[in-house]
């Protein structure tokens, strides 16, 4: 490991009045990541957590989850029939972008998760290419707390996929069950039935 500080490339600000991306591990991880999964205390409606690390998505990286996934359609596989696309060349298969996302959210969000309720409003508003490094962050939205089993509640995240560029290329919402560090205790907002 090198002594030599890395520098952030300049990054202009988001269109839609973000702050800039962020790249480096250090101020990822100043946002709020920390160790594996939160207990349902931890979350805070409003924040952001910006998930480390980030991942560069390889052409066997997408060949391997299309062959896994039994998906052959030519425009993830075949270079020629790319070539001829109207982005002109393969793009990354959804599936693996939203399981990349997912993935890279798991020590932020579901680390300490009973279970995954549920995924909503999947979008691939741009493609992903082979070369690609994918960022993800995840906004708490909703925090609540259990009616019936006071050492659980749920949190719902908004997770979005940017590419190194800043360019928004997925998005999804889900629901995650959690349990509580100290079951019945005050703090979370809501309940659930």
């Amino acid at each position: 490991m090198s002594d030599t500080p890395t520098t952030q490339l300049a990054q202009p600000p988001a269109q839609d009045g973000r702050a800039p991306l962020q790249t480096e591990q250090a101020a990822r991880e100043a946002s709020g990541a920390h160790p594996y999964g939160r207990y349902l205390e931890e979350f805070e409606v409003g924040d952001v957590y910006k998930h480390w690390p980030a991942k560069t998505v390889t052409e066997a990286d997408d060949h391997l989850f299309c062959l896994l996934t039994m998906n052959h359609h030519p425009l993830h596989i075949n270079d020629v029939y790319a070539a001829k696309s109207q982005q002109g060349r393969n793009v990354v298969v959804g599936p693996l972008v939203y399981s990349l996302a997912l993935g890279m959210s798991v020590s932020d969000v579901s680390g300490k998760a009973i279970a995954n309720l549920a995924t909503e409003e999947l979008m691939h508003p741009a493609p992903v290419f082979h070369g690609d490094t994918l960022f993800c962050e995840s906004e708490v939205l909703e925090r609540r707390e259990s009616q019936s089993k006071p050492d659980r509640g749920t949190v719902r995240v908004h997770t979005r996929v940017f590419n190194q560029d800043g360019t928004l290329v997925a998005e999804f919402k889900r629901v995650v069950l959690v349990p509580r560090r100290h079951p019945g205790g005050v703090g979370a907002e809501g309940n659930v039935e």
